[in-house]
């Protein structure tokens, strides 16, 4: 297996060194954990924002499904993206983190059925939430699923064509956290959909800043990401742009709960990200960027639960 998972003089990696990895780590590697953050980030908030609400009475037990159904539609959009991508061959020329496809460490058909066995875990807690809800859940969440494996797969992927941060905003913003609260005590409640634009600003801040980095390979690869649409230097000031909007749906939330603005304490983590992406950093240098925004994210997140839950 060392020859084709070192092909990798076209298909470039630095965020993990693949030699010697058992198949087991390679399969930890390609579901890309850095990115778990973003799954977990929304169901802490969706969490803090049920602390408080009157309803006939939370129901906790369910928040541990919520969460294996955002990690599991993480995952699978993962592996169903690694998959579609190494197919199409946009991995050929890639600059970034490792993916199972395109390095050639695992065959096609096997990424596919790690995708969809990852969607399957994420509909099974699905259906236990739903059971004891509402069963038009199990409408939403199969379009959650149809949604993550057509993000980059299908003949029509909608992340070629500049619509990926929609689908981030949409599923790991509002729906993950709005849908915790519910889960949590079966109502939306406004302080639930706010938080929620936090959340999802952020994550796609994220994604901004990866498809930043990879405008040249995708332009190759004839991807037409959000980036790739709006050109280099428009893209760089979306991603402060959805920043500050994370830091003012933040603000807003501290209206009904003011402890929430400690959120913003998370923010300034990405603080020198923001300098680093005005200021023309391209390439590796976008890494640290990365992992920054990562951090926020997750931080921001904490802080916001916390008190919002303190508020409730």
């Amino acid at each position: 297996m060392t020859e084709p998972l070192w092909r990798l003089g076209t298909c470039k990696t630095w965020f993990v060194n693949v030699r010697g990895l058992s198949r087991g780590q390679l399969w930890i590697q390609g579901a890309r954990p850095r990115t778990l953050p973003a799954a977990i980030a929304p169901v802490m908030v969706g969490a803090g924002a049920a602390v408080g609400v009157h309803s006939d009475g939370p129901s906790w037990w369910r928040l541990p499904f919520a969460l294996i159904v955002s990690l599991g539609l993480q995952v699978g959009v993962n592996y169903a993206n690694d998959y579609s991508d190494g197919v199409r061959g946009t991995d050929t020329n890639r600059v970034g983190p490792f993916r199972l496809v395109g390095s050639g460490s695992m065959p096609a058909g096997q990424v596919k059925q790690a995708a969809w066995l990852a969607f399957a875990v994420a509909a099974l807690a699905g259906l236990v939430i739903a059971a004891t809800t509402s069963w038009w859940l199990i409408a939403l969440g199969a379009v959650c699923i149809i949604a993550g494996w057509t993000y980059t797969g299908g003949p029509s992927p909608y992340g070629y064509l500049g619509l990926g941060e929609i689908f981030v905003f949409i599923f790991f913003g509002i729906v993950a956290t709005v849908g915790t609260t519910y889960a949590i005590v079966e109502t939306v409640t406004a302080e639930s959909v706010i938080a929620a634009v936090a959340v999802g600003s952020m994550a796609c801040a994220l994604l901004v800043v990866n498809n930043l980095r990879d405008i040249p390979g995708d332009t190759q690869a004839g991807k037409r990401t959000l980036a790739v649409r709006l050109g280099d230097r428009t893209t760089r000031g979306l991603y402060v742009f959805l920043v500050a909007v994370a830091a003012v749906a933040m603000i807003v939330a501290a209206w009904q709960r003011p402890f929430a603005l400690t959120g913003i304490t998370g923010l300034l983590v990405v603080i020198p990200s923001i300098w680093l992406v005005r200021h023309g950093a391209r390439g590796r240098d976008l890494i640290p960027v990365l992992e920054a925004t990562g951090k926020a994210q997750l931080v921001a997140s904490i802080y916001l639960a916390v008190g919002l839950a303190i508020g409730g």
